[in-house]
């Protein structure tokens, strides 16, 4: 296994944030990337988004928006956002994401999913209710987590919430989106997800004789840009998102 792994999630199409993000982890000389999923679905540019992907060699595991190849006509004919991403989106872009594994597993001791090991619709870490959304007692996390006891690191998405969880000697280790850095969202109830700044964010995990660590990476950018061109596609909600890293409640 290398010694350090970069921990990517949630791109979003937000293809300025994932260059930037990429550029710090060449930087540091990190030779693997994971990516936990959620890479091409918003207004931004996803199309790019898989180029530079694949020049980057990055292994991903499937988010539960990047099965948009698998949506009716119908949802299709009312949703202009996923409507604008299968219009970009080539035909290998496609098959990439269909081919795409929902789990994987990195080396013995690291797990990779979006969700959960079984869901990439859950969140892992988090805890929705109708007073909104909280970090997760350790006994739901267990459940979620489906029997993962042989695993040291589990590393998730969906939420968009950097987090690192010690739970009984796992690691638990999610590490924030990359390109949208708060949403809202209406399912199971009204709740909204927020880092309260606009960095494009992953991690860096490593392992030494100490046993494994994260670093939490936070990275300026042009996030304003990356609003407008949101703006300009007709999602005046994304930009909010994404140049304050706050959101109003909603929907993705």
């Amino acid at each position: 296994m290398p010694h350090r792994i970069a921990v990517i999630a949630d791109i979003h199409s937000n293809a300025a944030a994932l260059e930037r993000v990429l550029e710090d982890i060449r930087r540091r000389g990190v030779q693997q990337i994971i990516n936990l999923g959620d890479s091409v679905y918003g207004p931004l540019k996803p199309a790019r988004t898989p180029t530079l992907l694949r020049g980057a060699a990055v292994q991903s595991v499937v988010g539960n928006e990047d099965c948009l190849f698998d949506l009716s006509g119908a949802v299709l004919a009312s949703h202009p956002t996923i409507r604008f991403v299968l219009d970009q989106l080539s035909p290998t872009d496609v098959d990439d994401l269909r081919a795409l594994p929902a789990t994987r597993q990195i080396g013995e001791k690291v797990l990779a999913c979006h969700g959960t090991p079984v869901s990439d619709e859950t969140y892992l870490l988090e805890t929705v209710t109708e007073h909104g959304a909280e970090l997760s007692r350790p006994a739901a996390i267990w459940e979620r987590m489906a029997a993962q006891d042989e695993v040291e690191v589990v590393l998730c998405g969906h939420s968009h919430l950097p987090r690192a969880v010690w739970l009984d000697g796992i690691l638990i280790l999610n590490p924030g989106s990359v390109g949208l850095p708060a949403y809202a969202d209406a399912l199971p109830f009204p709740h909204r997800m927020e880092t309260g700044s606009p960095h494009a964010r992953y991690a860096v995990l490593n392992r030494d004789q100490d046993g494994w660590s994260a670093e939490q990476v936070v990275l300026p950018y042009d996030w304003q840009a990356a609003a407008e061109l949101a703006r300009r596609n007709g999602r005046p909600d994304w930009a909010g998102w994404i140049e304050t890293g706050r959101a109003e409640l909603g929907g993705p």
